[in-house]
């Protein structure tokens, strides 16, 4: 296992039914992958307690929180000042995920854009980097980020990045990361490596969204965070790298983004 190279599980979801009660298993499934750090994600604020007990007891797993972008209408409008007191936790590395989905839920576009600019005014006031979720809302997104970071500096990821060239494009020119999940492995998203490609490779962080999108030989089945070694693979033929290569430079990268995770030291 000291001679597979580490890379991060940068964005799941550990607290989802499909880990009950397997939790030691999965991290030990994803040690012998490589993958020595994860971080989990609250996707509403009601829940973080129990994603935060998941960080505290067990020393890979880091997380962030906020409020989804789906579940805007339905949950409390987040506040930045609650969010700033997340953010003091030790393990606490990241806001939220948030974004914008017009795909399922267009419906609540107004609520998704308040609660969106409310993440990233804590983003700002924190330092922490801002998680977001992007679906079918390209123009918006790429029209709220840059007005926001004209007001004040932040940095981002575009978590499981599967959007248009063009937002690809807006997130890379105001110095933002792009994530890799399954979908980039699967053999139809030709277009989506391309647009990886493209990018710097040191802007590109890789992840699982488990238990969601698991990237082939898995696909159709539950994922988990020692899948994320499959995406990297196909990561690293996209950017013509040995692997070792590649799974050191998105550590380099996942560091950079998530300074707090990155210098974290437990309590002795």
């Amino acid at each position: 296992m000291s001679d597979t190279p580490q890379i991060t599980d940068s964005h799941c979801h550990l607290d989802f039914p499909d880990f009950e009660g397997q939790l030691d298993q999965i991290i030990a499934n994803a040690a012998e992958a490589g993958v020595t750090r994860m971080v989990t994600i609250c996707t509403r604020l009601r829940n973080e307690p129990t994603i935060r007990a998941i960080a505290e007891a067990h020393a890979p797993i880091f997380y962030a929180a906020g409020t989804h972008p789906m579940s805007a209408a339905d949950e409390p409008m987040a506040t930045v000042d609650e969010l700033i007191a997340l953010s003091r936790h030790p393990k606490f590395v990241g806001i939220g995920e948030t974004g914008l989905d017009y795909h399922y839920t267009a419906d609540s576009a107004s609520v998704q854009k308040q609660s969106l600019r409310v993440h990233i005014e804590a983003a700002q006031h924190t330092g922490l980097p801002l998680i977001i979720h992007a679906r079918a809302a390209d123009d918006d997104m790429a029209r709220i980020l840059a007005e926001e970071h004209r007001n004040a500096p932040y940095s981002c990821v575009m978590h499981c990045f599967s959007s248009s060239t063009e937002l690809a494009r807006a997130a890379l020119d105001l110095g933002f990361y792009l994530s890799m999940s399954g979908i980039a492995a699967f053999p139809k998203s030709q277009e989506l490596r391309d647009i990886f490609a493209a990018a710097p490779v040191d802007r590109v962080l890789v992840e699982t969204d488990a238990p969601y999108l698991a990237p082939p030989p898995y696909r159709g089945k539950r994922n988990e965070p020692a899948y994320t070694a499959h995406t990297a693979h196909k990561g690293a033929e996209v950017f013509g790298l040995d692997y070792a290569d590649f799974a050191a430079q998105t550590q380099a990268n996942f560091d950079r983004l998530f300074t707090k995770a990155a210098t974290y030291k437990a309590a002795a």
